[in-house]
């Protein structure tokens, strides 16, 4: 057996006893007692026949075979009136291998279960490996190091409490000295090594495998510190709160088992809503948990009992401690929501509120099956992570609030990051001010001589396609009603005649205020008429066709809207996929040159891009900025329409798209508009180009019916033929990656109010091509 070890080292290792024989041939001729050296001989004359003893054998069958021997040669060591306190064994040097137990030991192993193995808490292969290699410096190189990392072993006992205990090593009985193909590394190279800790490969190098032989035993005493491990294992978790990311600790549960040394135990946490003065449960951490005493507590009082609770928090936030729900008050007993706690077998508990500065921040509990299984004592050791508790939920409710800053900033307002300066300039004046009690008066927030990009890809048809779709909604209701007036008596035929009528205006002439109509005779006559079938002693057929057909009624309407909402589905997804993509390129858009973005959608995505150099007077701006975010723009869209390609099967309702980018030269002005809290195009003069925007939106190629967008075709818009040559050069680019096709044509847009002059060239999108 040449490697005791399941992890590489640079190691041989060899079990030997010499070093403890040397020390007992010492007190055989050194001690003056006579009963020492006497004991000392004794040894001695019964191991000299076990020559492997003192020259270092690899077989550790012989420790069992030699069991009683061993046993005898480290009496000294193992003294018999420690062997039912001490937690101690010999091992061989840094393996989990271990011989010579004291019963204290035994026990706990008996109790882990014949299966479990004893094994190094949290260390890898390499860590292991360079561990060992320092240990070869500080012993044989004489290095004064301190490789010494604390190790554990994770034992659970006989309820299945993880126990954790600190291992402390004597390594007095063991030696290191090189084998005859060992490299002996320089000081200069040793030095260097121990500067590079975590290169495991250049360790190796100067240390290949089993280089170097390491001959003894070492004694290993563990020390119960199953309290400190977890307390430590909590406040990590805790610390770990991160509401971008709630991943919630699976392991939590078991922690505080070892904790509190409870053996079945559940734990729950609520949040306090200071304004609506309730507890709010944290979705994120539903399988986590359990909250049966919160929920009894919700459940128990009537709400104005509760607010009163809350507010006497706030002067007596003693924590609740029940050993036993038995002994609880009969009254307490007596109340219908006190099955919660006998449904979920709750019969000990704690409940600690988690207050900061006299105000509530949450409740946390902690429940067991076991009666007695809390009591004054655990409640004291709350006392030893309370402060880390209370850091967490402080970082969590900060975060919180500040994702949630974050998300109105994206969702509800257009102050972009690249113009957030501007803004804070203002705020950083308006605050100085009132630090010294002057009046302030907020300045207007403007950009000026800014070049415009916009683009939109839009979605073709869809009002075409939901005035279709709401037919078929509303056909396939009246044939629902038909359906079921024909299985009702006699007295419902006013209605089939009314729905007729409305059957025949939606498919020969539908009115303007028809699907208003229909939802007035819906709401008035027919719901309540069927209705009533319900409450009465109705067929079961009529009931069940009944409650089919309400379920597919949408409730603020009072219709059908089974169709309209697959489409409605279809809308939301294209556009949250292409909004995410768009919003996902502008992070490498900012990096060419820091500008003004916003986009909106509707029935498609369109956006806009401000550039200039007001935007970000500390840069160097010129033309070229422009030239590179143009391009920027075309590939963008590009990989938008590619991208819907790969998604497009996956909508409930088919759907196209058609993107188009308008160009324009000219500069233009926006102001922040405090009444909509967003940024607009500002003066008449610059208004021009929101017109032409809107007005492109359905406009013909000129003499002809044909819209100048079309689904899977980039349609370009401009003034000129400068931007012309700019953009056949793009495009000539993306022709050449094969994103475009080799199908540009050039069109003239017809006049629209106001607006002559306007060209466009139009060109295909490559199929199935990723766009880098």
């Amino acid at each position: 057996m040449a490697n005791l070890y399941k992890k590489d080292s640079p190691f041989q290792v060899y079990i030997s006893f010499k070093k403890y024989l040397d020390v007992l041939e010492h007190i055989r001729y050194n001690d003056r007692l006579e009963y020492r050296v006497n004991y000392a001989e004794s040894l001695i004359e019964k191991t000299k026949n076990f020559k492997e003893l003192k020259e270092g054998f690899q077989d550790i069958s012989l420790l069992e075979k030699n069991e009683e021997l061993i046993k005898l040669l480290l009496a000294d060591l193992f003294p018999t009136g420690l062997t039912h306190n001490e937690i101690k064994a010999a091992s061989i040097p840094l393996s989990n291998i271990t011989f010579n137990y004291t019963e204290r030991f035994k026990g706990i192993l008996k109790d882990a279960g014949k299966d479990f193995e004893i094994e190094l808490r949290n260390i890898s292969d390499n860590e292991f490996y360079v561990f060992c290699c320092c240990l070869i410096l500080q012993s044989y190189f004489k290095k004064d190091i301190k490789s010494t990392i604390p190790f554990y072993y994770d034992i659970p006992n006989k309820q299945g409490i993880m126990k954790h205990y600190k291992i402390t090593v004597n390594s007095d009985f063991t030696e290191i000295f090189p084998t005859e193909d060992a490299q002996i590394p320089s000081n200069d190279i040793l030095d260097m090594l121990l500067e590079n800790l975590d290169d495991f490969k250049l360790w190796k190098k100067y240390f290949p495998s089993q280089s170097w032989i390491l001959k003894g035993f070492t004694i290993i005493s563990l020390v119960d510190c199953t309290s400190e491990v977890a307390l430590s294992d909590l406040k990590s978790s805790m610390i770990e709160i991160d509401p971008e990311d709630l991943n919630p600790n699976e392991n939590l549960t078991e922690i505080f088992k070892s904790y509190f040394d409870v053996a079945e135990l559940n734990f729950g946490l609520m949040t306090f809503n200071k304004k609506e003065q309730k507890l709010d449960k944290l979705p994120i951490y539903e399988s986590v948990l359990t909250n049966h005493i919160l929920d009894f507590w919700i459940n128990a009082f009537d709400e104005e009992t509760r607010i009163n609770t809350f507010n006497n928090l706030s002067h007596n936030s003693k924590p609740i401690v029940v050993s036993n729900v038995n002994n609880l008050d009969e009254n307490v007993r007596q109340l219908p929501s006190f099955n919660i706690l006998k449904d979920n077998n709750v019969n000990s508990f704690m409940v600690i509120p988690i207050m900061k500065d006299n105000d509530l921040l949450a409740i946390m509990e902690f429940t067991s099956p076991i009666a007695g299984s809390f009591n004054g004592l655990k409640l004291k050791k709350m006392e030893f992570f309370s402060d880390m508790i209370l850091f967490s939920l402080s970082r969590f409710y900060f975060e919180k609030n500040y994702q949630i800053e974050a998300i109105i900033q994206r969702e509800y307002t257009s102050i972009h990051d690249s113009v957030v300066w501007k803004f804070r300039n203002e705020a950083e004046k308006y605050f100085t001010a009132s630090l010294g009690k002057k009046i302030y008066t907020l300045k207007q927030i403007s950009f000026k001589n800014l070049t415009p990009l916009f683009g939109v890809s839009d979605i073709r048809s869809s009002s075409e396609k939901r005035f279709n779709l709401m037919l078929q909604d509303l056909n396939q209701q009246i044939e629902w009603l038909i359906d079921i007036l024909a299985l009702t008596n006699s007295d419902s035929e006013k209605f089939t005649l009314a729905l007729d009528v409305f059957e025949n205006e939606l498919n020969n002439e539908i009115k303007a205020d028809t699907e208003q109509r229909f939802q007035r005779l819906l709401r008035e006559e027919i719901h309540p008429f069927l209705q009533a079938k319900l409450e009465m002693r109705s067929p079961r057929e009529v009931k069940t066709k009944i409650k089919e057909y309400f379920s597919q009624v949408l409730s603020q309407t009072d219709l059908f809207y089974n169709h309209r909402k697959k489409l409605d589905d279809s809308i939301t997804l294209l556009n949250r996929k292409l909004a995410d993509m768009l919003d996902e390129n502008q992070i490498k858009a900012q990096q060419i040159f820091p500008h003004y973005y916003e986009r909106f959608k509707s029935d498609g995505v369109e956006h806009n891009l401000y550039i200039g150099h007001n935007i970000a007077p500390e840069l160097h701006y010129t033309s070229k900025v422009v030239h590179k975010l143009r391009y920027w723009q075309l590939k963008t869209i590009c990989k938008m329409e590619l991208e819907f390609q790969t998604f497009r099967k996956d909508l409930p309702i088919p759907l196209d798209i058609a993107s188009l980018i308008f160009v324009y030269n000219e500069k233009i002005d926006i102001r922040f508009r405090m009444d909509e809290k967003r940024f607009d195009v500002d003066g008449a003069y610059n208004s021009y180009y929101e017109i032409i925007k809107k007005r492109l939106d359905k406009a013909h190629v000129k003499d002809s019916s044909e819209r100048i967008t079309a689904p899977g075709k980039i349609t370009i818009v401009y003034f000129g033929m400068e931007n012309q040559r700019e953009y056949l050069e793009y495009v000539t680019k993306l022709q050449k990656k094969g994103i475009l096709q080799h199908d540009v044509e050039f069109l003239k847009v017809e006049d629209l109010q106001g607006i002559t002059g306007l060209l466009a060239l139009r060109v295909s999108i490559s199929q199935d091509h990723a766009v880098s």
